[in-house]
């Protein structure tokens, strides 16, 4: 193993479908910081991903679950419970998807019931396991629930549609909730801004490889990759944050500080060059 911050600890996470998932990641360094982990994603992405093979590279046992289904997440929770043998330490919440921008439907001629799916699929869904949690008095004190979020929650960028109004719930339902939690339950909450990554899912968006570019260029660091992400995450579920929550905490090698950066005017001139 790389390290113990985790030694000893336990967690759910939702959301990892193969290796270009960030949640597999997350999983994987989780598991090498000496975590005992569950792997839960919903049974179609079960049975279309890889994730046996995290699961059996790192002793973890899978539980499908639609996370958009009440019934769904409580005997997730439940079933967790009892082959932990008692609370666990950490969620990771890595789920997100919208109709709308698989279907290529403009944010102005939004599909209200596709939008509807949306939140329920991305945001929603973060409630849902939170509500759960704190019902079944499921995570130990001091432990963490991290869920991952995007700029766009904050700045409009194009082709992102309706999921920069999911993940702008997904924030707020982390402050939320993590005040009550935090109140009652000493349990930390937090989100991560990450920078745009490949993922499957992010595939899905219009002008992917270009927003990946862009904020490479504009990032004084560089885009956080998937591995990046991972070790910021084990840092959140370990004790070195015990004090941090409610926050969304920007992982983007500084693009949502920035205006405009030198490679961003170099390329700019550029283009004019190329006009005839």
């Amino acid at each position: 193993m790389d390290g113990a911050l985790l030694k000893g600890k336990k967690g759910i996470i939702f959301g990892a479908l193969n290796e270009k998932s960030i949640a597999w990641h997350v999983a994987l360094r989780s598991w090498q910081h000496g975590a005992e982990i569950i792997l839960t994603n919903s049974p179609v992405a079960v049975r279309m991903g890889t994730i046996g093979e995290l699961a059996e590279k790192t002793g973890s046992k899978v539980i499908p679950a639609d996370a958009t289904s009440m019934e769904d997440i409580e005997k997730l929770i439940e079933e967790s419970m009892d082959i932990f043998g008692g609370k666990f330490d950490f969620i990771l919440h890595s789920i997100g998807m919208s109709p709308n921008v698989r279907k290529d439907i403009p944010y102005e001629q939004t599909n209200y019931p596709n939008m509807l799916k949306t939140f329920d699929i991305s945001a929603l869904s973060f409630h849902r396991i939170l509500q759960t949690a704190y019902k079944y008095d499921a995570i130990n004190e001091w432990g963490s629930v991290v869920a991952l979020s995007y700029v766009a929650a904050q700045r409009t960028l194009t082709g992102y549609n309706d999921m920069g109004d999911a993940k702008a719930l997904l924030e707020s339902i982390a402050r939320s909730f993590g005040y009550i939690y935090g109140r009652d339950r000493k349990v930390r909450i937090n989100t991560i801004s990450q920078s745009p990554t490949p993922t499957t899912a992010g595939s899905g968006v219009h002008g992917m490889e270009s927003l990946l570019d862009f904020s490479d260029r504009m990032s004084p660091l560089g885009n956080a990759t998937a591995e990046e992400c991972a070790d910021y995450c084990v840092v959140l579920f370990s004790n070195l944050t015990r004090k941090v929550t409610m926050q969304n905490l920007y992982h983007d090698g500084g693009f949502s500080s920035m205006g405009m950066s030198l490679k961003a005017i170099e390329q700019y001139k550029k283009s004019f060059e190329e006009c005839p």
